[in-house]
């Protein structure tokens, strides 16, 4: 109870601030306690991110070196989920460069490539200003996520940036538990 109470007052804060995005919490939560975690997220006025790696793809800078680029890697994780029946899991692909959101753009832009999955842009670790150019050029056609280094002093500038969603870990990894007791007196 302490501990979801603490997660729920966290989100809210943050939420608050990051209008108009919706706030998420990332899959960094206790071990056995993910559902709970994201409940007091829920609770506290923010989304939940993903379950688990089985309800949504997410293809991180490690996967975009070892496929050789951003388009290999969304090639490969596309034919995965074809030659597996998972047509429905969505892929969200991380960029922490504008050279890397132009990128993705030009596979969307390209009608070679078949990117029906991607539907979600990390913008990881950029500046609040490349965080609303990647806003602009993207135009619509992805949701956009804002990640790392999220803190309550920076997350109400990356919510006027125009991202759909803004993701924290220190929702649930870094929550200080609400001290809760009860005394009995006679």
């Amino acid at each position: 109870m302490q501990r979801m109470s603490g997660i729920a007052t966290m989100t809210r804060a943050y939420a608050e601030k990051a209008a108009p995005a919706t706030m998420l919490e990332t899959r960094k939560t206790v071990p056995g306690l993910r559902v709970i975690d994201k409940w007091a997220v829920l609770i506290g006025g923010g989304k939940n991110h993903r379950i688990g790696l089985f309800d949504m793809v997410m293809i991180k800078d490690n996967h975009i070196a070892a496929a050789g680029g951003i388009a290999a890697a969304v090639s490969a994780c596309e034919a995965y989920l074809a030659e597996n029946g998972l047509e429905n899991v969505k892929i969200e692909v991380e960029a922490r460069t504008m050279d890397e959101v132009k990128t993705v753009i030009a596979l969307l832009d390209d009608p070679a490539v078949v990117t029906k999955s991607v539907t979600r842009l990390m913008l990881d670790n950029m500046s609040v200003a490349d965080m609303k150019t990647a806003v602009g050029l993207i135009a619509g056609r992805l949701d956009t996520e804002a990640s790392g280094n999220v803190t309550l002093d920076t997350v109400g500038d990356i919510g006027q940036t125009g991202v759909t969603f803004i993701s924290s870990g220190a929702l649930t990894h870094s929550v200080t538990a609400l001290d809760i007791s009860l005394n009995i007196d006679v």
